[in-house]
């Protein structure tokens, strides 16, 4: 498998998140666009915009967050793994984290609510 820019415990991660998704390499179609937005002549002279299609799924998934196409292609894959996993019916980590913030809020509902009107 390639490795991409990131560092090695990512790179592992995404390994194994994929080896267990069995999502091949050779399942993937890649593509290299010019990506928009900021970097001004760099962005416009380089191909960093990763466009990545699962054939079998056929989802695809589109990443130019960063200027490096190597981060892209990282972040790419791991938006791709979070998009199979919840066709799956996996919980995602942005479920999670989302569940996580909602529980947050609540607390600090409960708490401002107990301050100021003595009543839950």
């Amino acid at each position: 498998m390639t490795r991409f820019a990131v560092n090695e415990g990512k790179n592992q991660w995404l390994r194994q998140k994929m080896e267990t998704l069995r999502i091949r390499e050779k399942d993937l179609e890649e593509r290299f666009v010019r990506s928009s937005g900021k970097g001004g002549q760099k962005v416009n002279k380089t191909s960093s915009c990763v466009f990545l299609k699962h054939l079998p799924t056929g989802i695809e998934v589109k990443c130019m967050r960063e200027r490096s196409q190597s981060v892209n292609r990282y972040l790419a894959r791991r938006e791709l793994i979070e998009r199979i996993e919840k066709l799956a019916g996996y919980e995602t980590t942005k479920d999670i984290r989302g569940e996580k913030i909602r529980k947050q809020k609540l607390r600090r509902i409960k708490r401002s609510r107990l301050r100021h009107d003595g009543v839950v």
